[in-house]
């Protein structure tokens, strides 16, 4: 089955605006020459992905051990490790999809909530930066930032409650827990200025049989929503995340790729918001992110259409996806 919602693959970034960078102390972390990176998350897809891209560049690191929700446990991986920098990769995002996180709501906010808030205050004693992968799963097209306008929301953007005057956004509002428990730990974050929180969304990699990648899952679906969405090459992204651990960037940053791509080659069986709402048990975020920030950091950042062909598609030219 042909990928459908490769179709149309929509990313934020088309205006460049001045903004202030935020920076941690280099003398918090120590130079570039002592890196020394603490990561959980090992078991996970970006956890992994971390680990190997450390080992390429030749930077010591170590997996951490402790449960994000145990402070003791946290307190005595940075005493045995005394990391330069900390990453976290680690959260339920639920299996096979976030409708898990539905009916298991204590274990979300258990490693998703006060987990990632303990670690963050736990490297906040150390003066530590948290490189903290987070979703940009918090917004729904509303009047401000209306479908196909490419106004793409930013990083001081809130949510707020919109007017419930269309169903999707009736849909997006009723759907309490699982899309809008991240929102709260965001504005909590914003609080620790070690924190460098990434808005990653639907992610997709070269690795074709990860069951995780969008492309790959979004092929076994009978039917989608024709919506376009901002995503993340992480082939591309998550190097670019260790440099920001060593320029100790922090607080709040879109993390997806910018511009916009159509492929007119494939087909798909399009269904309604409604419908899918009879099929799925937690209704999904759709929104475009501005990667405007990220890009006038890392202006070399390719735009999706380049960073799919490079990352994506010229690697698997002989790779055929299963359904």
């Amino acid at each position: 089955m042909r990928d459908p919602n490769s179709l149309f693959l929509f990313f934020a970034g088309e205006i460049f605006n001045q903004f202030t960078t935020e920076r941690m102390g280099a003398e918090a972390n120590g130079s570039s020459s002592s890196l020394n990176f603490l990561i959980y998350g090992r078991t996970g897809w970006i956890g992994g992905i971390l680990g190997k891209l450390c080992a390429a560049q030749g930077i010591p690191y170590t997996y951490g051990s402790g449960r994000l929700e145990d402070r003791r446990s946290l307190v005595a991986d940075l005493d045995s490790v005394k990391p330069s920098h900390v990453f976290n990769a680690a959260g339920v995002t639920g299996r096979p999809n976030v409708d898990w996180c539905e009916s298991h709501k204590v274990e979300t906010i258990r490693t998703n909530v006060v987990g990632t808030l303990t670690l963050a205050d736990v490297c906040k004693e150390r003066g530590l930066v948290l490189i903290n992968y987070a979703t940009g799963c918090i917004f729904e097209y509303d009047s401000g930032h209306p479908l196909g306008s490419g106004l793409g929301f930013k990083e001081e953007d809130t949510l707020t409650s919109p007017v419930h005057s269309t169903p999707r956004q009736r849909l997006w509002s009723e759907s309490s827990f699982t899309l809008h428990r991240f929102i709260p730990v965001e504005e909590l974050l914003k609080n620790y200025e070690n924190v460098c929180t990434l808005r990653v969304r639907m992610p997709i990699s070269s690795d074709l049989s990860n069951p995780r990648n969008f492309i790959t899952k979004i092929t076994r679906y009978e039917k989608v929503v024709d919506i376009p969405n901002s995503m993340t090459i992480l082939d591309e992204l998550l190097p670019i995340s260790l440099e920001m651990a060593k320029r100790n960037l922090t607080g709040i940053w879109n993390f997806t790729n910018p511009g916009e791509f159509v492929d007119p080659s494939f087909t798909w069986k399009n269904f309604t918001l409604e419908e899918q709402a009879k099929v799925i048990v937690a209704p999904r975020s759709n929104n475009e992110l501005d990667a405007t920030k990220l890009k006038t950091e890392f202006p070399e950042m390719l735009s999706i259409k380049e960073s799919l062909v490079k990352f994506v598609f010229e690697p698997n030219k002989k790779t055929e996806i299963k359904g």
